[in-house]
């Protein structure tokens, strides 16, 4: 497949006869929505004709909340090796919390695809936060660690899960060594039956970097714990940050090289956002607060606004500049273009897939690109 950039005076038809293809693959592949107008400089992914087959091998997971659409989650099944549900809660004695919506449905789709249906666990409190007093007081109380794990095991074979991810975050730095234990205790537990576990890991640049996001996180004791790991190589654009991109990739490259150095590659899954952020400008430290945008939408708030879209050359990423009741916004999101960069990586770096936050609202422009650069693994 090729990627195009629109220019201006383009339309569908002029690149399909351009190309020698035909109009209703560009719209397809694409999403296009009738009339079909393009935004200059709008990334365009093109079949343009016969390829070599991949041979890289990807282990391709996407994490998804129970209530997102039965159509998206059937479109995108098809390209996934894993299915992360999102997510299962726990008390400090270590019952477990499950969903407030029924997931079932999502894990009998994924096993009809030959998808592995994953459990995924967090610390999330009431207020849908993460609580690190959760995660203190389980992994430092035995009798609380091992009601979880037999909860766990309880639950994932009573509802035909394949496996469990864990997905702790804001760790306080003195769990750091009991939270790689309790990783390893979930892996050698479950291992007995089978399944594979997982780590969410927050995207580090050293041993020794400062914040509460990263000081419970060893790389090296984690990567040893668990079967895999995802790297969450995301939000440095966020929502109460200031604009910028939401992985670019001269930072995702540095989590990377970093990364090879503690875990094997073998076992590092590299995480992909399927969102985008707009904001308003001016940027106001602790006052500001970011919309979430899909990369659709994002490109049609450009085509409404009338605007060109931009691509930064150092992140790797798309963004633009519009106008809206008298207020300056400012967006930035994923393309086509942003998705090679990063998946140049996988090769370049002997890793074993990737993990793409989040797969509510599809996206076939990735799935197509992913599939015409990987072999996608299946369970």
């Amino acid at each position: 497949m090729e990627i195009y950039v629109v220019q201006s005076g383009d339309t569908v038809d002029s690149i399909a006869q351009s190309y020698g293809i035909s109009a209703s693959s560009i719209i397809y592949n694409n999403q296009l929505a009738y009339p079909y107008p393009l935004a200059v400089g709008q990334a365009l992914l093109l079949s343009s004709g016969e390829t070599a087959k991949p041979s890289y091998p990807a282990w391709v997971n996407g994490y998804a909340y129970p209530f997102i659409q039965r159509s998206v989650l059937d479109e995108t099944l098809p390209y996934l090796s894993s299915l992360s549900v999102f997510s299962y809660g726990f008390t400090t004695e270590g019952d477990l919390v499950p969903p407030t919506v029924d997931d079932t449905f999502m894990i009998d789709a994924a096993l009809a695809q030959g998808v592995r249906p994953v459990l995924t666990l967090t610390p999330l409190g009431p207020d849908g936060n993460f609580n690190n007093f959760l995660i203190t007081a389980v992994v430092n109380d035995e009798a609380a660690k091992d009601n979880l794990l037999a909860n766990l095991l309880t639950v994932v074979q009573e509802k035909n899960f394949q496996g469990v991810d864990i997905d702790f975050e804001y760790i306080r730095p003195e769990d750091r060594i009991p939270f790689a234990d309790f990783v390893a205790d979930v892996r050698n537990y479950l291992a007995l039956y089978g399944y594979h576990v997982s780590v969410a890991l927050a995207p580090k640049t050293s041993d020794t970097q400062p914040g509460l996001l990263y000081e419970g996180k060893d790389y090296g004791l984690l990567g040893e714990a668990a079967d895999s790991v995802l790297l969450m190589t995301y939000e440095w654009g966020y929502t109460y940050g200031p604009p910028m991109a939401v992985a670019p990739i001269d930072q995702v490259r540095r989590v990377v090289e970093y990364a090879v150095t503690r875990i094997d590659p073998a076992k590092i899954d590299l995480g992909i956002p399927n969102y985008g952020y707009d904001w308003t400008l001016p940027f106001v430290q602790g006052s500001s607060r970011a919309t979430t945008v899909s990369n659709l939408g994002a490109v049609q708030i450009a085509l409404e606004a009338g605007v060109p879209i931009e691509f930064d050359e150092v992140a790797q990423s798309p963004y633009f500049r519009y106008e809206k009741d008298g207020q300056l916004h400012e967006v930035w999101f994923e393309d086509v273009r942003s998705y090679r960069a990063k998946f140049a990586l996988l090769p370049e770096y002997s890793l074993r897939g990737m993990g793409y936050w989040q797969i509510m609202r599809f996206f076939r422009p990735n799935w197509l690109l992913l599939e015409d650069t990987f072999v996608i693994q299946r369970p």
